[in-house]
């Protein structure tokens, strides 16, 4: 499927090959992409603010990938990205070179595709790049779960409900991933990732499992994520997720549905969402996209709920660069603290049960 806004994975825009003995085959690809804009943000800690904000449709990316062919279908092969602001030229908080993905594997299209390195689990490349998610044809960035949910408490998490779902490509350390051949429109994946803890083989481990269907029009996607965080002096903190999702597109239109889930077992907090989305290109240059979301916490997180509405328009001034405007708006219910997904400062959080966003932005890969 090829969803126009789905800016998860870069174009390349030019390589270099060479040729190896034995007729074998080489190449190496450079890659990126740009996001900056201007965000009205009506409600943080009790103040509207107006700010330069980068990332937000799909995130700055600059990396590299290569492929050698080893003969008889299969191929040896790496990527490496690193994620950065653009607006101050440094790293993402916390993060260094090619901490967004660094992977080696092989591949070969009968026995499958086996990965090595830091790399994203299935709730980010089943739902998300399997084109499942309503918010990348409409709000983007700023419309990934987050919500009314700060008591959730999600370890080495910067708002502790920031992106509980791991849909806005967070990645798994130290994993092993396996993912089979496409037949009949059907594949799947499982993913182990080693916690690296001396004496405890299972301490801050991690699996991953995918479900797959893509068929010429619709396409189907389950994915479950259960991570371990290892807690000093006492046991691992587990944060599991799983979710499903579904897309049917025809040429100049897509519409998708999702339902995704956390649970905390620190806390014993959970929160489940559904949301549904559509997109539509009314010329090859213009383009639109809409989405709802309803997400819904248990009594740990004081049974909160919000709804969430998003809307955006997309010009393409040429193949690679488009300038876009969105908006969004969260209702949370009474005694919730609205957030939408990337409001990360101390008092990122509206100071009431609103907040909205409307930014125009300008967006280019290469």
């Amino acid at each position: 499927m090829n969803i126009q806004h789905c800016k998860y994975i870069a174009v390349a825009a030019g390589s270099m090959s060479c040729a190896m003995p034995a007729l074998a085959q080489s190449s190496v690809t450079l890659f990126g992409m740009m996001d900056s804009g201007i965000t009205y943000v009506s409600n943080q800690g009790g103040h509207s603010t107006l700010k330069m904000d980068d990332g937000v449709n799909g995130p700055n990316l600059w990396g590299m990938s290569g492929t050698e062919d080893l003969g008889g279908g299969t191929h040896a092969f790496f990527r490496l990205v690193s994620q950065f602001e653009l607006d101050n030229g440094g790293f993402m908080p916390n993060k260094s070179l090619f901490s967004r993905t660094s992977v080696l594997g092989l591949s070969n299209p009968v026995a499958g595709k086996l990965t090595l390195g830091n790399q994203y689990d299935f709730m980010t490349d089943a739902l998300f790049a399997g084109g499942e998610d309503p918010a990348e044809l409409s709000g983007h960035f700023y419309d990934f779960r987050a919500g009314p949910f700060q008591k959730l408490g999600l370890p080495a998490n910067p708002t502790g409900a920031f992106d509980w779902d791991r849909m806005a490509g967070e990645t798994a350390s130290n994993a092993l991933k396996y993912e089979t051949p496409v037949v009949g429109g059907f594949s799947a994946g499982a993913m182990y990732g080693f916690g690296n803890v001396a004496g405890s083989i299972g301490t801050g481990n991690g699996t991953s499992f995918a479900l797959n269907y893509a068929g010429h029009a619709f396409g189907f996607n389950a994915a479950y994520t259960n991570l371990k965080y290892p807690l000093a002096g006492g046991p691992d903190v587990s944060v599991r997720n799983w979710g499903v999702g579904a897309h049917y597109g025809l040429e100049n239109w897509i519409a998708n549905a999702l339902f995704t889930t956390v649970h905390n077992s620190l806390n014993g907090g959970t929160v489940y969402e559904g949301s549904v989305g559509a997109h539509y290109n009314f010329t090859p240059a213009l383009s639109a996209g809409a989405s709802y979301m309803y997400m819904k916490g248990n009594d740990v997180v004081d049974n909160n709920h919000a709804h969430q509405l998003a809307v955006s328009v997309d010009y393409a001034l040429s193949k690679r660069t488009s300038v876009y405007v969105l908006g969004l708006y969260q209702r949370a219910s009474a005694g919730g603290l609205a957030q939408l997904n990337g409001m990360n400062t101390p008092d990122g959080a509206s100071s009431g049960a609103t907040q909205a966003v409307a930014r125009i932005g300008l967006h280019t890969h290469f």
